[in-house]
């Protein structure tokens, strides 16, 4: 799964078209959400995508979830009957107005989907033109770009003279471990909307600090974990401090394993593990990133050495 989410107007559709239009694009099914009274996303990306489902008006993020859920598991038995061509990967371009949280959870929240599909990485986009105001006014703005494993700044080419540079500085100060792209026209590596993200949190030494109270860290072992230790201690922290906890996204050296197992939690929600067949790079090293209201670094290193300790 792709997830592609940004404000209003700021380009997701058209750098979907763009991406569709690659060999990579190929064999990708879309599932567009739009707020408001017609689909216009969905037109213009229906004759691009092999398959597009349009969800109804509202949010992703609160009335037409379990209009998700039934798309995906549609799509699917449509897919094993021959009645779709045989995508491989399914990208969800979200309402400008959702909040990202709710859309990861419906992958925790459904064993079903979590068992056929996981998220490897969240796009937002961000216009140049328009952003960094949006940015100021907007929580939701603000959090799509804070949970972001990518981040694409569109509408270069319109903007003045160093909108982008300064726009690309406010979205570091909220979001310093994305990667951060420009894409004119909706041109862009089409990688960038297929690869999982290496996440450059894992190169961070202490806390980042975020608007509305929110921070972000990464926890690092050179050694082989225990799946034992690190289940526990998340059970733990879920049930304490489940709704602070936004995203917990990583890759985990188990022992016992040959390839990385992904690990995702949304708030008190955790995603079914996948152990994947390599790692992404030469890093063999487990780090896990964790974006949180109110929970410090320092807390959970304590969190993991007791669980540890107890073990």
């Amino acid at each position: 799964m792709t997830v592609v989410t940004g404000f209003l107007g700021a380009g997701k559709t058209t750098l979907l078209r763009a991406f569709l239009a690659t060999p990579d694009g190929q064999g990708t099914a879309v599932v567009v959400n739009e707020f408001g009274a017609a689909g216009i996303d969905d037109a213009l990306l229906r004759e691009s995508a092999d398959e597009t489902v349009l969800l109804g008006n509202g949010c992703l993020c609160c009335v037409t979830r379990s209009d998700l859920q039934v798309a995906l598991r549609r799509m699917v038995i449509e897919r094993e009957r021959g009645e779709l061509p045989d995508f491989r990967r399914i990208v969800i371009e979200t309402s400008g107005l959702a909040d990202p949280s709710p859309i990861l959870q419906t992958f925790a929240t459904d064993r079903a989907l979590g068992d056929m599909f996981h998220v490897e990485t969240m796009v937002t986009v961000v216009d140049a033109v328009t952003g960094a105001e949006t940015l100021g006014w907007s929580a939701e703005a603000r959090k799509q770009a804070i949970l972001a494993d990518r981040l694409v700044i569109t509408k270069i080419d319109i903007a003045g003279a160093g909108a982008a540079d300064a726009l690309t500085t406010q979205l570091r100060k909220l979001n310093s471990g994305a990667e951060i792209l420009q894409a004119v026209n909706g041109k862009l590596d089409p990688t960038r909307l297929t690869e999982p993200a290496t996440d450059q949190r894992n190169e961070f030494v202490a806390e980042t600090a975020h608007s509305d109270g929110i921070v972000s860290f990464v926890l690092r072992d050179d050694t082989p974990m225990s799946w034992d230790v690190f289940a526990r201690a998340m059970d733990t922290l879920m049930e304490m401090r489940g709704p602070d906890l936004l995203r917990v996204k990583g890759f985990l050296n188990v022992a016992g394993c040959q390839g990385p197992v992904l690990v995702q939690f949304v708030q008190h929600l955790a995603h079914p593990p996948v152990e994947l067949a390599r790692w992404p790079d030469g890093n063999r090293q487990s780090r896990v990133v964790f974006i949180t209201k109110g929970i410090a670094e320092r807390q959970m290193r304590e969190l993991f050495a007791a669980v540890r300790a107890l073990l």
